[in-house]
């Protein structure tokens, strides 16, 4: 019997998901995740449907941003990440090494990308906004050896990158090589050795809403083969043109930029904006006829505010879908009443692919998440006890079983085996994040287990508040924190960052938290309100442990303390405006 190759047994899986795109529950019965001893995906997967028909000639990945526009087939990227490969062997760069990639949405970074996968050169992603402490802090914790960054960035990245081999895309500063000279090396690649399947192929430094950043173990399989599950939610097929809005350095950038249209044998769509232009992204999406769409909430919130009417029928969309956070319903009620599609949610993590989804030709519930997608087993648990709460009402911690073990799941966080040890207990990944389970199955995001509080014996949800929040029109963003109070141990305090157009006034106050009041119950009422920049993470997270502290500060006895700038509302303070 013929023995099945890493290429085959990774088709027939992402066959069967393809063939099973509107059977969620068929597609969960019968699909099992390849578990190859050896697969290298630039390889195995990419350099092999590169060299196939009609796939060859077909544009992978298409750039355009405000003065150009680049288009490489997958044939032309596979023979151009073999030049790079070549290259980078002959710099020095070895199996297992780690190379810093810290590009913006540019050609290089999907060259780069590739070329690492081949070479077995350990990849650790890092966004463009890094400060000077953060650059060291992942040089250093990182075990980095190599770095490639815009030529832009070099200066300050000089200093902490003194010992490694720098690679500069956009020019060659000094002490720095050039990345064009890399696309003129020879080419034809062969690998050194095999690339065993738990070999590390990248590292993801969280966003540190809490802690300092961690350092997420992904390898050559919880990635690429994980990330079939992400293709089946986002509903790819082969042929489609998909945009992703996410910046490089995010874990999100490599789900839906790279991995997932690309195990769909789709073209990625890639619109570089330096600041965000709604009518300018919708243009081009219609100009390029984009199929499939994946944007974060925020992002979906000021599309909505655009003329979306104008773009109807204009762009050709099959699917559009939204992570990150998830997605208030009045925003996926007001793109289906426009476009006639609707915006499905998925969760996942940066330690994980996706995981929960409503996935094509499934009902979605308003508000939720979905339901486990194939090949994870998902089961909620009570945080202190542990007690089993999946059953239809329940609501508790979102875990994931480890028998089987699901193949889109970090390796373990790199050099913390106490951390890795506790997210891991009991036979099953416990994500940090609790949610409700209803009687078909269908998971609806509650917040962290961290963030989620007790307000007159009553459990309260940020996420639930803040989605009713930004739906007044003078809010733009929202942080439900918390706030200590002598009666009822504490009380739903808001802060808020305004529009424009509204002044942080007393008048403000009364209409927000009269309109809260008018849309919750009673026992969420927020019942005190801040306006001011919301503190985030340089992935734009809201950092609300900051906001936590500050109200353990400000009125950690209970009572109302002092207040810098009369920025704070209290209910009494504003009743009867607003109303």
């Amino acid at each position: 019997m013929t023995e099945t190759t890493p290429h085959q047994s990774f088709r027939q899986a992402r066959d069967l998901l393809l063939d099973s795109r509107a059977d969620l529950d068929g597609a969960r019965r019968r699909y099992v995740p390849p578990r190859p001893a050896t697969f290298n995906w630039a390889l195995d997967w990419f350099d092999q449907v590169a060299r196939s028909e009609p796939t060859a000639g077909r544009v992978a990945l298409r750039v355009v941003d405000e003065q150009d526009e680049t288009a490489l087939t997958y044939a032309e990227l596979s023979e151009r990440s073999d030049r790079l490969a070549n290259w980078y062997r002959a710099q020095g760069m070895r199996r297992g090494d780690r190379l810093l990639l810290m590009l913006g949405n540019q050609v290089e970074l999907w060259e780069t990308m590739l070329a690492c996968i081949k070479l077995g050169v350990v990849i650790v992603p890092a966004t463009t906004q890094l400060s000077a402490a953060d650059i060291v802090d992942r040089i250093r914790r990182g075990g980095i050896g190599h770095v490639v960054a815009r030529a832009a960035d070099a200066e300050r990245l000089d200093a902490a990158a003194g010992e490694c081999t720098r690679i500069a895309a956009g020019g060659a500063p000094t002490g720095w090589l050039d990345h064009r000279d890399g696309l003129e090396h020879h080419g034809g690649f062969e690998p050194d050795a095999p690339t065993f399947a738990d070999d590390t192929l990248l590292l993801y430094f969280t966003s540190g809403t809490t802690t300092l950043p961690k350092l997420v173990e992904h390898s050559h399989v919880s990635y690429p083969i994980g990330h079939l599950s992400t293709m089946y939610w986002v509903g790819l097929q082969p042929g489609d043109v998909h945009v992703n809005v996410s910046s490089p350095g995010w874990a999100k950038h490599a789900w839906s930029t790279v991995f997932a249209p690309w195990n769909a044998e789709a073209t990625v769509l890639v619109i570089s904006q330096p600041r965000f232009d709604a009518e300018g992204l919708l243009e081009t999406m219609a100009a390029h006829e984009v199929t499939t769409f994946c944007a974060p909430p925020t992002v979906w919130r000021m599309l909505v505010q655009a003329d979306l009417a104008a773009f109807r029928g204009r762009i050709p969309l099959r699917e559009v879908v939204a992570a990150g956070e998830p997605l208030n319903p009045e925003v996926i009620e007001q793109v289906r009443q426009v476009w006639d599609v609707t915006v499905r949610d998925g969760y996942g993590q940066t330690e994980t692919c996706a995981q929960i989804a409503n996935t094509p030709g499934q009902p979605v519930r308003p508000g939720s998440m979905g339901r486990p997608l194939p090949g994870y087993e998902v089961v909620l648990r009570e945080p202190a006890s542990g007690a089993d709460r999946t059953s239809p009402g329940g609501e508790g911690e979102v875990c994931l079983r480890l028998d089987p073990r699901p193949v889109g799941l970090m390796t373990q966080y790199r050099d913390d085996p106490e951390r890795t040890a506790d997210v891991t207990r009991g036979g099953e990944y416990h994500t940090g994040d609790v949610a409700t389970i209803d009687e078909d199955g269908y998971i609806t995001f509650v917040g962290r287990t961290d963030d989620v509080f007790k307000s007159s014996d009553y459990r309260i949800s940020p996420f639930e508040l803040e989605s009713v929040l930004i739906e007044h029109p003078a809010v733009t963003e929202a942080a439900v924190v918390p706030s200590p109070d002598p009666i009822r141990l504490s009380v739903p305090k808001a802060y808020v960052t305004l529009a424009a157009g509204h002044e942080p006034d007393a008048q403000t106050a009364g209409s927000i938290l009269h309109y809260a009041r008018e849309h919750l119950a009673p026992y969420k009422r927020v019942r005190r309100l801040e306006f001011g920049e919301l503190p985030k993470t340089i992935s734009g997270k809201i950092r609300r442990v900051e906001l936590r502290d500050r109200e353990d500060d400000l009125h950690g006895d209970g009572t109302r303390g002092e207040q810098a700038g009369g920025a704070e509302f209290w209910e009494d303070d504003v009743a009867g405006l607003g109303s």
